[in-house]
């Protein structure tokens, strides 16, 4: 009767088949909604779907409450997107926090809080997707819900995937009121997830999440009241899903183009590109940004110039970063992600890199020359990650560098760079080409980076007499700071601009600043342009919302052609950027705690698994959070904090004489020390714990991080003696009300009106 779904990959027939197995005959059952049905129809939301299922009393159950009390927790403090598993099977499963019914309710509560703010308008958005397990199903869902309410929806022609960047800038460029974008990014493939873009064509901050949040709330009062909600969905067809709209102006390619033209694909790069006279690698996991991606490059006229590695979409992401056994070495079906700078340790105590080691590039790169580079992006091509083969005669040289490698075989090893490493190569390489252009000195420049990233970024910057702004983790953080910039520079343009940053700084931007460079240690980031950025309508702004692949590609691609003419790889540049620039944090390392296997398809001990971990998560933050809040309202002082964390790992070797401070910074505490500094932040989208370090010694960062990352949370005698029990209690609230502050400060609030559309 449910036939399960095939493969011709064995591992992803084990995936498949580990689902099926799992997903009760209830489940499997359900016919809540059945957009196969092109015509149009009514969902009806009853009360008994709120409550858990019980097959005698309550056959009809759903768990809603449960599922979005989670949800609403989350919507508070994601940092891009509300992520979950999906059950990749049956996407109506609603015991996983991704699932069709849930997609459903999202998209109405927005798009009623939309018709309420702006009644009798023309409400315009764009959606669009990558290529994850159920996209196409919840962008079919979204497209004709907000057509059943009235909401025009622009989608590529057979809605087919486009990256998260195009659909931020179109909702930017053409003045749309926002944007639904489906992906996960370089998360697991069973995970996936709404992002929600708004005017700005930027994430949601929580204020703008939590109005939908609302909505849903609302929804539920009335059905407990009344028994039940009737939701509409239009018609596969209705005339508010316009694909006409994005075949005209082919998905957006020109006006992106044109854009990028204006910033980072001037002629001085694009000629060093197309007088390069090897091959650059694009490795594109998942295969989604292909379709796009290429028809840029051709429209640049550089297209020759790359070799694509899986071009075909594949939601199963090629394998890559997929196993047969966990990191425990348990026999069950395990993804470490997409992230190809994701580092995990064998048994022996060895690090490799678990992602790219199935990217079989000892194979596929064997007829490549040395030197070869290689540019890895995500599914929904916001992220970079950048590697270069090259004689393993360099391995001691990398080793003072910080850079790690990859064997391919005995003579040949792949140096990966960390985005910190790779970013600022990229901006010191812009900064140089802007010079050559003698455009440096019109403007003065300033970057946007999150806590989490390089010491060496400002060392750079402060050498280059370039302002830094830092921010919580998050590219919706730095979206924010963008924003409240373009502001000022509307309300007083021939006076200084001076932002505070999330560290309590006031920086002076000077007058009519231009971003260089914006980003995080994650692999994402945005640069600026000469010229402000117009909207077909008039708005302005200093820099894309989202992250682009795209961009750092073109940059990265420009560097490379310029190293090969004189016979330089991308590490000795980078120890060139660190000699000239007099860098000393030059070391920088993140390790990720993962409490739980997150591809487990049993779903009760996936939540079981999981509310342990969140437990752990937040045992460790509150242990180092409640002494960053104490020490900011002066319950405590320094010395204090001091006493409690050589009391506690003096044990484990470390020492915390030399600390400076220690700050909460929008999502996580930031130890601060002489020669370095560790940040630890909770995931804002999974279990996990995030522990960073940047300083002088990639050793004692290391060893500090995982230490301190790793750590229990359990209170000891000396920190219970100086945080009293009612404030750590507390500390996560008056967390979130600082932050919550940060982000309001200076903010830009104006209006968004709605334009008289052409299309």
């Amino acid at each position: 009767m449910f036939e399960m779904k095939k493969s011709e990959n064995p591992l992803e027939n084990e995936l498949f088949k580990s689902v099926y197995e799992k997903t009760p005959d209830y489940i499997k059952r359900l016919s809540l909604m059945n957009f196969d049905d092109k015509g149009e129809f009514v969902f009806t939301l009853r009360k008994e779907y709120l409550q858990p299922y019980d097959a005698i009393h309550n056959p009809k159950g759903l768990n809603l409450e449960e599922w979005f009390a989670n949800y609403a927790k989350e919507a508070k403090v994601s940092t891009a997107g509300i992520r979950g598993p999906q059950n990749i099977l049956f996407p109506q499963d609603t015991r996983f926090p991704i699932n069709l019914v849930g997609i459903v309710l999202a998209t109405l509560a927005k798009a009623l809080v939309a018709k309420e703010k702006y009644q009798g308008k023309r409400i315009v958005k764009v959606a669009g997707c990558e290529v994850r397990y159920n996209s196409q199903l919840f962008l079919d869902a979204i497209t004709r819900i907000q057509a059943a309410q009235g909401i025009e929806t622009l989608v590529p022609v057979g809605k087919k995937t486009i990256p998260i960047w195009l659909a931020s800038f179109l909702a930017f460029k053409l003045d749309l009121l926002g944007g639904e974008y489906i992906t996960s990014s370089h998360g697991i493939s069973v995970k996936n997830a709404t992002k929600d873009l708004n005017c700005q064509g930027s994430q949601y901050l929580p204020e703008e999440s939590m109005e939908f949040v609302n909505k849903i709330q609302e929804i539920f009062d009335e059905v407990k009241e009344k028994g039940s909600y009737e939701i509409k969905i239009s018609a596969a067809d209705n005339p508010l899903i316009n694909e006409n709209a994005m075949k005209f102006i082919d998905d957006g390619i020109d006006l992106y183009v044109e854009y990028l033209r204006s910033g980072v694909a001037q002629d001085i790069n694009l000629n060093l590109i197309k007088s390069f006279n090897s091959k650059i690698i694009i490795e594109n996991v998942g295969g989604s940004a292909y379709r796009t991606l290429s028809r840029v490059l051709k429209k640049l006229s550089i297209a020759d110039k790359f070799e694509w590695f899986n071009i075909e979409e594949d939601p199963f992401f090629h394998s890559i970063g997929k196993y047969d056994v966990t990191p425990k070495g348990e026999k069950a079906f395990y993804d470490y992600s997409v992230d190809a700078t994701v580092i995990a340790k064998k048994d022996d105590g060895t690090k490799f890199f678990p992602v790219i080691d199935t990217m079989n590039y000892s194979e596929k790169l064997k007829n490549f020359p040395i030197g070869t580079a290689v540019l890895i992006t995500d599914p929904d091509h916001d992220r970079l990650t950048i590697a270069q083969t090259e004689s393993a005669s360099r391995i001691q040289d990398l080793q003072r560098l910080g850079v790690d490698y990859v064997k391919l075989n005995d003579d040949i090893i792949l140096t990966v760079f960390t985005a910190n490493q790779a970013f600022l190569m990229l901006m010191d390489f812009w900064s140089k080409q802007l010079k050559s252009e003698n455009l440096w000195d019109n403007h003065p420049r300033f970057i946007i980076k999150t806590t989490a990233s390089a010491l060496s970024w400002d060392e750079w910057a402060k050498n280059n007499g370039v302002k830094v702004v830092n921010v919580p983790v998050g590219f919706k953080e730095i979206a924010n700071i963008m924003k409240k910039v373009e502001l000022k520079l509307k309300n007083a343009p021939s006076e200084s601009v001076i932002i505070e940053d999330v560290f309590g700084n006031q920086i002076d931007l000077g007058v009519n600043p231009r971003l260089l460079f914006a980003g995080e240690e994650s692999g994402g980031m945005i640069m600026g342009t000469e010229e402000l950025i117009k909207s077909q309508h008039g708005r302005f702004a200093i820099a894309m919302r989202e992250k682009s692949a795209t961009e750092a590609i073109i940059v990265a691609s420009s560097l490379i052609a310029q190293l090969q003419e004189v016979h330089v790889s991308l590490s000795q540049y980078l120890g060139n950027v660190f000699n000239s620039n007099k860098i000393v944090g030059r070391y920088d390392t993140r390790v990720d705690i993962a409490y739980y296997n997150e591809s487990e398809p049993d779903i009760n001990k996936l939540k079981e698994s999981k509310i342990v971990g969140e437990a752990m998560r937040t045992k460790n933050d509150l242990f180092y959070l409640s002494l960053a809040i104490a020490c900011k309202e002066e319950i405590i002082t320094l010395e204090d904090v001091i006493k409690v964390l050589n009391d506690r790992f003096i044990s484990n070797g470390l020492t915390f004489d030399d600390l400076k401070s220690i700050k909460f910074v929008g999502d996580g505490t930031y130890l601060e020390f002489e020669d370095k500094f560790i940040e630890i932040r909770p995931s804002g989208t999974d279990a996990k714990t995030k522990a960073y370090g940047g300083g002088l010694s990639k050793e004692e960062i290391e060893r500090y991080a995982n230490i301190l990352g790793n750590y229990s949370g359990e209170r000891t005698y000396f920190h219970q003696a100086v945080v009293p029990d009612d404030f750590y209690d507390s500390a996560k609230d008056k967390a979130m009300e600082y932050y919550l502050n940060f982000v309001e400060k200076d903010a830009n609030k104006e209006q968004f009106e709605i334009p008289e559309y052409s299309f």
